[in-house]
């Protein structure tokens, strides 16, 4: 994971008092399986409607009816995130890969990544698509061939769109700084040495 240095609040999210008729209707979206209120990310966005109003239903849809079983998808989202050193991110889906199975044990163990021992191969296949991509922007041949032969094309796919995907949310909330919703942490993180 990179050094933390991540940087003063640059963007703040869009307060509430702020928002217009859009605003609203836009943050009336924000899924429920997030919680009540509305997350940093979604106030940092408002800043742009139109690109949030684009993003919105592909995000949700990547969250809530992809292909990949949800334990498997919040295996690949954490790690993703953990190696973009994206700390809002791994706050808001911690709660949600315990809700998808997730022990605390494994979420801890996360941050060493494949190579821990105590992996699935299943999970450390998946492990290692995260690491490939983010190291490389593509699976290798022996990651392709061991997920290929339990996901089909489509969840080829979405394996590599999920981790782009939150690859992409890590560069807006690193650079402008998108403080952790109160009630979040990041703390699991730091729990290792990393790779």
């Amino acid at each position: 994971m990179p050094p933390d240095d991540t940087p003063a609040r640059r963007i703040a999210p869009l307060p509430a008092d702020r928002w217009d008729e859009r605003d609203r209707a836009l943050a009336a979206r924000v899924p429920e399986v997030l919680g009540p209120g509305v997350p940093n990310v979604f106030g940092t966005l408002l800043h742009h409607p139109d690109l949030l109003e684009a993003l919105a239903p592909f995000s949700l849809f990547l969250l809530t009816r992809g292909r990949l079983p949800h334990r498997e998808r919040e295996l690949l989202i954490l790690y993703t995130v953990f190696l973009a050193g994206a700390r809002y991110e791994w706050s808001r889906h911690v709660p949600l890969a315990r809700s998808a199975g997730l022990r605390s044990t494994e979420i801890r163990r996360i941050p060493r990544g494949p190579g821990d021992p105590a992996w699935s191969d299943q999970d450390r296949h998946l492990l290692r698509a995260a690491h490939e991509l983010h190291r490389g922007a593509r699976l290798s041949e022996r990651t392709w061939q061991a997920l290929a032969a339990r996901y089909d094309h489509a969840g080829m796919i979405e394996i590599t769109m999920l981790a782009g995907h939150y690859r992409m949310f890590a560069y807006l909330l690193n650079s402008a700084g998108t403080e952790l919703d109160p009630g979040f942490t990041s703390e699991a993180m730091d729990s290792s040495e990393g790779e």
